[in-house]
């Protein structure tokens, strides 16, 4: 599924990873155990949760280490005195933090959908399901009748090195021994963390994710106002730059809708480097405006035209909320 680096001029012919977004979290409350076996059962070749850590060290599977949008933790008046505001690269939140909290507390909580009003039938679960750690999903992935893989997100690794948290070696703590180069990815907005956990001897492939703007924590943490860009990585000498020290590269769709599309694909691909994208949805809410139908947000639109356009540019891998979607529109 993942090819990694081939000579130019010489691509064998690739294949499409299809990668459950936080699970199927289309359906689900995000990173909840119903959202990963649902992936699953929905066709997906991959699950990918995104990690923080808890005060005593644990690796929980939570989208942000902020979790008042995604846990009933507002619910608990045990933990009203825990909320408090932060500024994790750069952005300032009022809420509740993983890092305040031991495991053990945190098991008490449960998880909700995050999108309520987009997507109120997944809202329907809220409550059933608790949150989960990092181990507990090589049980779920081991427990596939097929070989399943774990695209791994490394959360604000600078923000967590800072207070005591590294997470390179905290990841590699806990996967060590259940990771193989066939079954984890391990991807990142920060480029440092993946080059640490790679020396700590982890198995597997690494992914840089890249947005639309701004730079990389680790770089502006460094660097400051002289940060080398997202914008500067994709260039033709960023992507040679990449190529030396990670598998692949994962950007925004919007990079791929765009006219110029294939173009940088063919360039991440003649650097070496495998492309994925970010994020397919079927709701009008994150389609495109020309995929777009009607007024309504939480509506499915042009989900199949828009879908076809990103793959047509010839990615690797997608990240989709409903991978069964993309299921569908493959076997089309």
């Amino acid at each position: 599924m993942l090819l990694g680096a081939y000579p130019c001029g010489v691509a064998p012919q690739r294949s499409l990873l299809v990668i459950a977004h936080r699970g199927a979290s289309g359906y689900r409350p995000e990173h909840s155990r119903g959202a990963f076996e649902l992936a699953f059962e929905l066709g997906a070749d991959a699950i990918e949760p995104d990690l923080v850590p808890t005060k005593d060290g644990v690796l929980v599977v939570r989208h942000e280490n902020e979790i008042s949008g995604t846990t009933d933790v507002a619910k608990h008046p045990e933990f009203a005195q825990r909320r408090t505001t932060k500024t994790v690269d750069g952005v300032t939140q009022n809420g509740w933090f993983t890092e305040d909290f031991t495991w053990a507390e945190l098991r008490s909580l449960r998880a909700v959908e995050r999108l309520p009003g987009i997507r109120s039938e997944s809202a329907t679960f809220d409550g059933v399901f608790p949150i989960l750690r990092l181990i507990d999903l090589f049980g779920i992935i081991d427990a596939q009748d097929r070989p399943g893989v774990m695209v791994a997100e490394i959360k604000h690794a600078t923000y967590f090195a800072s207070i005591g948290l590294p997470m390179d070696e905290l990841f590699a703590a806990e996967i060590t021994g259940w990771a193989t180069e066939d079954n984890l990815v391990v991807e990142s907005f920060e480029q440092t963390v993946l080059g640490q956990i790679r020396g700590r001897g982890v198995p597997g492939r690494s992914v840089f994710l890249a947005e639309a703007s701004g730079a990389p924590a680790d770089l502006v943490a460094r660097d400051g106002n002289d940060a080398r860009s997202y914008a500067d990585h994709l260039e033709v000498a960023g992507l040679g730059w990449l190529a030396e020290e990670v598998d692949g590269v994962s950007v925004e769709k919007k990079l791929l809708l765009a006219d110029t599309g294939r173009a940088f694909v063919d360039r991440a691909h003649d650097s070496g480097l495998d492309v994925f994208t970010w994020t397919l949805r079927a709701e009008n809410r994150f389609l495109g405006g020309g995929f777009r139908r009607g007024t309504d947000p939480a509506a499915w639109g042009d989900w199949r035209g828009e879908f076809r356009r990103i793959l047509d540019v010839g990615v690797d891998g997608v990240f989709a909320d409903q991978p069964d979607l993309v299921r569908e529109v493959l076997a089309d």
